[in-house]
């Protein structure tokens, strides 16, 4: 399922529009996304062992905002 730009709010929290727009046009899942926010949160216990290491689209938007989140936490 393709994930639009309500699905990306609530699984990330507020994103500047073209953060978004990136994100819906990456061809990423809902599934993926989810996934992406649970290892964001640190949520290992949702992860659990069906846990495999991210690669390609999924990968590159996981980087993406830990980088945001790590540059939101240094302007705190």
């Amino acid at each position: 399922m393709k994930p639009g730009s309500e699905d990306i709010r609530r699984l990330f929290g507020a994103l500047d529009d073209h953060l978004i727009a990136e994100i819906e046009s990456s061809g990423v899942t809902l599934a993926e996304l989810e996934e992406i926010a649970a290892l964001l949160a640190q949520e290992t216990d949702v992860v659990g062992e069906t846990r495999h290491p991210l690669t390609g689209v999924p990968r590159q938007i996981y980087e993406l905002l830990q980088r945001r989140d790590a540059l939101w936490d240094e302007d705190r």
